[in-house]
């Protein structure tokens, strides 16, 4: 029970200190863009760190996959 208490409690104070973070205001904003370009195709977003993220899972899979093809030649 005081566990269950300690981590509601614990939860509640996370909220209540999160919640006014998400009313902040965030100031005047950009400046507005010039005519015919000035934003790349696609918006310019990042994909250095998504493309790592691939190759990482695209590893563990195959570690996977390799692990349990070995362990079943084991076995036989």
């Amino acid at each position: 029970m005081k566990k269950i208490i300690s981590i509601t409690t614990l939860l509640i104070i996370s909220l209540c200190l999160s919640i006014p973070s998400a009313y902040a205001d965030d100031g005047p904003g950009n400046p507005p863009i010039e005519p015919g370009g000035g934003i790349p195709i696609g918006g310019g977003a990042p994909i250095g760190s998504g493309s790592l993220i691939l190759l990482g899972m695209a590893a563990i899979y195959g570690g996977r996959k390799l692990y349990v093809i070995n362990k079943e030649e084991l076995e036989d």
